[in-house]
């Protein structure tokens, strides 16, 4: 069955709110067992919608759904659960919504608009780069909180200017996402690109994006884990990403294990950071394998002149961290990372790679072969701090280096470390292995 949401009343004005009709057509060919609802070319404007177990919410060329900053016009998906992780930010509800369902898609060549735009104060005067955080205003949805949903597709759609978190997949399985563009303010805070939160069995490939956060977090939530357990068994190859925090990180929520992770093919351009590990939270991160990367890392501007808000980024250009350590105020013990492998790996950065376990959260086997890690300035900031946040640790004056290493354990290194010309006024060392804690 193939339904147009148009017969059921959808205006593609931009102004008039399609909430009803789309929704109407969603359930209507769900109840008749599946098939496609169609968004033709047009700007349909919409709150919170529903996506149902076999349905291909496809969009056509030239079509365009736009989420609702209204919050009445938004699903609040938090009322069935607790929120005993602060850090993880569930408030703001969601634009696309589904639960415990099966054998969803969202195809199709058409744009699904966040107005991430309307959400954010555009404050240049703070930085004088135009580089630091856009300060935060108003109501920020995530474009999409999919949970417990088997096998589910994602491809070609172009998702822009998400407000909060793009793709948030929550215990999810058999998951596929291929061929798309995330492309979101690249000085907005919190628009991660893709969440792989509890998930297992993911393959993301083909896929372009850009994004103020994180582009692929693999994390595992404190109210996730106690549904769905680990995350594991996730592919991400073939994209091209470009971040002011980390092109692929794991952590920082890490509650529950998460482990046999491949990142492979990509080219990661002006990120913060490249790729990183945070355990913070008592998971157990293992055999993650990243080969056949090659980009630039750099450092950005913060923002100084802000009494609340977020208005710093994470890392300071590092193209690899790795860090086992507590956070600031918490007693609660990191988890182990382990079995790290690292091959093919060529990168430009500004900041130190470091891997930084602690006495208490020994860092082991992480094995680097055939990798080219070169310091080379790109930006006007002075390399001259390490930075761990969010930790005990945070962001502290020190000699900076190509590889740093704090208490791990059997850990090989196997290619060049090289300081470029432009760095030698700041680096004298190649490798720094700091053996007090």
């Amino acid at each position: 069955m193939i339904r147009d949401i148009t017969e059921f009343g959808a205006v593609g004005d931009g102004k008039t709110k399609a909430t009803a009709a789309i929704q109407k057509t969603i359930d209507t060919v769900a109840d008749a067992g599946g098939g496609t609802v169609r968004v033709p070319a047009g700007t349909f404007l919409s709150g919170s919608l529903k996506l149902r177990s076999h349905i291909n919410l496809h969009l056509e060329t030239g079509a365009r759904l736009v989420s609702s900053l209204d919050p009445a016009d938004v699903i609040d998906f938090t009322k069935d659960f607790d929120d005993d992780n602060a850090d993880t930010g569930w408030e703001g509800g969601c634009f696309l919504f589904a639960r415990h369902e099966e054998d969803i898609t969202i195809s199709g060549d058409g744009t699904i608009d966040g107005q991430g735009r309307l959400a954010f104060w555009d404050d240049d005067a703070d930085d004088g780069f135009h580089e630091c955080p856009l300060a935060v205003k108003g109501f920020r949805p995530r474009m999409s909180f999919l949970e417990d949903v088997k096998k589910l597709t994602v491809r070609d759609v172009t998702f822009e200017d998400s407000a909060y978190w793009t793709l948030h997949l929550a215990g999810c399985h058999d998951v596929l996402i291929e061929n798309i563009r995330i492309l979101n303010n690249e000085r907005g805070a919190n628009n991660d690109g893709i969440d792989p939160d509890c998930c297992k069995n993911v393959v993301i490939r083909g896929c372009i994006i850009r994004t103020g956060d994180d582009c692929i977090v693999v994390k595992t939530t404190a109210p996730m884990t106690k549904k769905y357990g680990p995350s594991e068994n996730i592919v991400i190859s073939g994209c091209t990403m470009r971040s002011r925090s980390c092109a692929l990180k794991i952590g920082t929520e890490t509650w529950g294990d998460i482990h046999h992770i491949i990142l492979s093919d990509c080219v990661l351009s002006d990120c913060t950071r490249g790729f990183g590990i945070w355990s913070r939270d008592g998971g157990n991160v293992s055999d993650i394998m990243i080969h056949h990367v090659t980009g630039n890392t750099r450092r950005y501007a913060d923002c100084s002149k802000r009494d609340s808000g977020v208005h710093v980024w994470w890392g300071k250009g590092d193209p690899v961290f790795i860090s086992a350590t507590k956070r600031a105020g918490v007693d609660r013990l990191p988890g182990t990372i382990s079995r790290i492998f690292i091959d093919h790996l060529y990168m430009d950065g500004e900041g130190t790679s470091m891997i930084a376990g602690e006495t208490y959260s020994v860092i082991e086997d992480v094995h680097f072969s055939d990798v080219v890690l070169r310091l080379k300035r790109q930006s006007s900031h002075v390399p001259d701090v390490f930075d761990e946040m969010p930790s005990a640790r945070g962001v502290y004056p020190h000699e900076i280096a190509v590889l740093y290493t704090r208490s791990v354990k059997n850990c090989t290194l196997e290619g060049r470390f090289e300081i470029d010309d432009s760095m030698k006024e700041f680096c004298r060392r190649q490798i720094i292995q700091d053996s007090s804690n």
